[in-house]
């Protein structure tokens, strides 16, 4: 299984706002031993966005989308959604009456009208216009929900509310993938050698133990240290564990290293 996760926002590419939701997602992913496989950046573009859900539909991804499911006109994630399927938008029957909860709510706050039939309430139960045969995510902070169809879970764009949605849909949905392999890094820092000399130990790393992954990360160096490469290996435990005396001796073999922490 893998997770991506797709970020909505012209606000966010213009850079008027700065995203939040990657590291948050990266770490309510982490803190349960999953990982992020993908993530994507759109704008409040309708035809943009249909052909980026149809695409991410037909992977068979586990995602996640942030932002545009209101009903305002910049608003175009629950259409994009129901196009990319081919599905018409239906008002589902639970959030409406979530809306019309929350509706009543604020209304005996002295903040507008509780009546449904009302101009800004009808406004207000496209909210719950989905793609038909879509479920809801419930939403802790206003009850107005979100919703979800062939394993794409859509919430707002405000991080009160998608945040706690996406670990409700994680405990809910994918408990039972909580920790199931955990994973390990290790890595070293390698002076004085090029990528391309260090090449070959990773592939041959890659090669002899199927499942591991091999990285490499150059730095021009700074006050602190000379050149070097980040070289290391990450996955499962086990793997990790009998891949890294390989890499290890075979980096100290091209030139000095110094060693770093493992990390889980």
């Amino acid at each position: 299984m893998a997770f991506g996760l797709i970020i909505i926002g012209d606000e966010i590419l213009s850079g008027k706002r700065q995203d939040k939701h990657f590291p948050r997602v990266l770490e309510l992913l982490s803190a349960r031993g999953l990982g992020l496989a993908w993530v994507r950046y759109l704008g409040d573009d309708r035809e943009r966005l249909v052909s980026a859900l149809r695409e991410s539909f037909g992977t068979g991804d586990t995602v996640f989308s942030c932002g545009g499911i209101g009903a305002t006109p910049d608003d175009h994630t629950r259409q994009a959604a129901a196009a990319a399927l081919g599905l018409p938008l239906a008002l589902h029957p639970e959030a409406r009456a979530l809306i019309a909860e929350r509706t009543a709510e604020m209304a005996r706050d002295g903040k507008g009208s509780a009546d449904m039939s009302t101009p800004e309430n009808r406004q207000r139960l496209r909210m719950g216009e989905f793609p038909v045969g879509a479920a809801i995510i419930p939403n802790p902070y206003n009850r107005i929900p979100g919703f979800t169809i062939q394993q794409h879970y859509f919430v707002p764009g405000f991080p009160v509310m998608a945040w706690p949605m996406i670990a409700w849909v994680l405990d809910h949905h994918f408990a039972h993938l909580h920790h199931r392999q955990p994973q390990t890094e290790r890595s070293l820092l390698l002076y004085q050698t090029p990528e391309s000399a260090a090449t070959p130990l990773m592939e041959a790393i890659e090669s002899r133990f199927p499942g591991v992954k091999v990285f490499s990360l150059p730095s021009v160096g700074d006050d602190r240290r000379a050149r070097h490469i980040e070289l290391g290996v990450k996955g499962p435990v086990a793997l990790v564990e009998a891949a890294w005396p390989e890499l290890e001796s075979g980096a100290r073999a091209l030139g000095p290293v110094e060693d770093l922490p493992a990390s889980r």
